[in-house]
This record gives structure tokens, sequence and C-alpha cells, in this order.
């Protein structure tokens, strides 16, 4: 047997005193989870399929020096192999089995009850409320009808509540007069430039928003099965849509609309300058489709989305002082002039001038929001730095963007 490691999550952690590396499914086919010594992270490194059990030994005694325990070896294998992390047969039948069942269900379950976030509308309604009471009170705003795009984060609530409440009032109108949704969301654990669609209907706690299934049957038909729905379960346990979602649908109070749900993978082969998302043809393509979709209904275009991740929580070697953070939100400013300008190329142009080295995740589902938006202006709505450690020392920094 030559065991393969599936992508899966990966996080540093200290047991008794130890580093550790905790592997993790992030598709939650299996809730089991193996926390390895770290130096055995290059045994984990070379499971790429090509190497039996004897090789992977000799390779990590002529790389490291460590002689493996008889035994141990094949012992993680098992482990790897019990908890779905190894690219097999097992784990193909139970991903296809758990595929199944979410196209089978009658809509997508919302994962966040037991997260912070009650499921009866009476509780999540009073929670989302007050944290629009506890804003401002306004003095004036822009016109309510003029916003065609919405910027909202993907932040847990605890955390991005005022953001979320500033953005989403701001939207409420447009949101309520909306005949169609389009939704970029974030998706964690895409492949690169990547969009993932889906025909299930996503669940809030004020009832469900039902998937807009012609829209997504043209856009499979113009882009292929394989590209839109070979990571379709990837929806089930992504927060991203969800968290915007349920606002979409509390400023609604209940009132369903059609929504277009779209998780977008990673931006590294644009960023590494290899490609240029402009000219990226399933972007394209997908504008075009999205564009005749939007052309006889009110559409409201929203970007599930945050900004910078940055400090040790995020693999950064330093934390960030007070004069880090500063930075960090002047070097967001400056990125959100673009986003302001309604200019998807500067802004996908900045951060790949960044390497981003702030891991900015929020960078496919803007970019693609702009790109589809076209011609727009955007205003501030929110802006928060949000910590991400006990320490303090790492933040997730994000921003409320309406789109005129």
């Amino acid at each position: 047997m030559n065991p393969k490691l599936r992508e899966i999550e990966i996080h540093p952690i200290q047991h008794q005193g130890q580093e550790m590396l905790l592997l993790r499914d992030p598709l939650h086919l299996s809730d089991g989870q193996i926390a390895v010594p770290r130096p055995l992270g290059l045994l984990l490194a070379m499971m790429d399929g090509t190497r039996d059990s004897d090789a992977l030994e000799a390779a990590l005694t002529v790389r490291t020096g460590l002689r493996l325990a008889e035994g141990l070896l094949d012992a993680l294998v098992m482990d790897l192999d019990a908890a779905l992390l190894l690219d097999n047969e097992r784990f193909s039948e139970a991903r296809a089995a758990a595929l199944r069942s979410y196209r089978e269900a009658p809509y997508r379950p919302p994962t966040l009850d037991g997260g912070g976030f009650p499921s009866t509308a009476d509780l999540a309604g009073a929670q989302l409320q007050g944290y629009i009471d506890a804003l401002p009170t306004l003095d004036g705003a822009a016109a309510p009808s003029a916003i065609r795009g919405l910027v909202s984060p993907h932040i847990d609530y605890q955390r991005g509540g005022a953001v979320y409440a500033e953005a989403w009032r701001a939207g409420a109108q447009a949101a309520r007069e909306a005949e169609l949704v389009i939704m970029f969301g974030t998706d964690h654990h895409g492949s690169a430039g990547t969009l993932t669609l889906t025909k299930q209907s996503y669940a809030t706690p004020w009832g469900v928003i039902p998937t807009d299934a012609p829209v997504v049957d043209a856009l499979v038909s113009a882009l292929g099965e394989e590209a839109t729905l070979a990571e379709e379960l990837h929806h089930r346990g992504e927060h991203s849509i969800e968290l915007a979602a349920a606002w979409l649908h509390f400023v609604r109070d209940g009132a369903p609309v059609p929504m277009v749900p779209i998780l977008c993978g990673h931006f590294g082969v644009f960023v590494e300058g290899h490609l240029d998302p402009a000219d990226h043809e399933p972007f394209t393509v997908a504008v075009q489709v999205l564009r005749e979709a939007m052309h006889s209904r009110k559409t409201l275009v929203v970007a599930a989305a945050d900004l910078a991740h940055a400090g040790p929580a995020f693999g950064d070697p330093y934390g960030l002082d007070f004069i880090g953070k500063a930075q960090m939100r002047n070097a967001d400013e400056r990125l959100l002039e673009a986003v302001y300008a309604g200019d998807a190329q500067a802004f996908f142009e900045q951060l790949q001038a960044e390497g981003d080295r702030r891991h900015v995740c929020g960078l496919p589902p803007i970019y693609l929001t702009l790109r589809l938006l076209g011609e727009a202006r955007g205003e501030p709505a929110g802006y928060a730095l949000c910590p991400a450690d006990p320490q303090g020392t790492s933040i997730v920094t994000i921003a409320g963007v309406t789109l005129h």
C-alpha cells in the first residue's frame, strides 16, 4: 500500500508541552482527529502515493535521521485511513455517500446552531437586531435603491456583528427589493480558480432561501459539470455564504428570494503571476451568464468576504503589536480604495503586488463581485480588526462596503 494523504486541515498545537500537528477532515466526513509529533510533518508531506511504508521510513531516516519504532508507521497509516484522511477507495465511497445525502436533503441545514447563533427565528432575529440597535443613529444615507452590491464579512457574528450590522443596515432596502441575489463566498478549501455551484437551497432560521436552479443549470452548461460541481460538497460545511445569507433573510423579514450561491476557490495561481484572472475563461463565461440572468430582474450581488489574516494564528512568525495593527489598517485602506472605485483589476493587482502575504481570503469573492457589477462606486459600511488569538497578537480584518 502506498498511502496518499488527501487535502486536509493541519493545525500546529501544543499538547503536554510537545509541539504537535492536529490533522482534521475539512469535509467532515469523519469526526476523527489525529495529532502527530511535529517532526513527523515531513513524513506526512511524503505521503503522496509514490512510496510504500518501507520507502517512507527510509526517506525519513535519510532526510532527518529519525528512525521510527517498529510498527509505528503502519499504525499511523491505519489511523489516517480510519479518519478518512487518505485519498483512497474508502474515502471516495464516503465522499460519494455524503454528496448523495446532501443532494437528497430538502435543503442545506444551518450549521451555526450551537456555535453562538440560535436556530429559531425569534432568538436569531433578536441577536441580529441587537447588533443594529447598537450602531450610531444615521444622519443620512445614499439612496438605498441605488445599491447594486454589498461586501459583507463572513467572520463569526460575535466578533464581526457590528460590521455585519452596518453593511446590512445600509443594504437592507436593496435586499428587500431584490428579485435575485448572487452571492459569492470564499471556499476556504477550494481549488485554484474554481467556481463551485450547487442546486441545494440554503436554510436559515427564517426558512429556506431557494437556489435559482435555472441560473445554476445555465452556468453548469456553460462551464461544465467537472468545473462547477466537482467540489459541491464544500457547500455542506463552508460557512461564508451561510453567514451572509442569514443576514439577507433577516433584513427581508423572512421573505424568500431566489439566490445563486457560488463558492470561490483561492487565487494562488493568479497571485503568483502565472495567470491573470482577467484572462481566466471560466470567470469571463460566468460573468456573461450571470449578467444575462440579471438583465430582467433587480439583482443584488454580495461578496461574503473577510480581509487580512495576520499573526501567529495564521502561520506568521511574529505577532502584531500596536504599530503592526496600524500598518494592517493602512494597507486595508489602500486596498479598499480600489473597491470604492469599483476596479476589480486594481484590487487584484494590489494584492498580487503584496504577494498576498496578508492572507486576504476575500480576494476571490470581492474580485468577482466587482467584475460582475462592472462600473460601480463603493461607500464604506464598517471596518474592524478582530482578535484571532488569546494573546491579541493575531487579527482578522473585515469591512462592509455598499456598491452603487
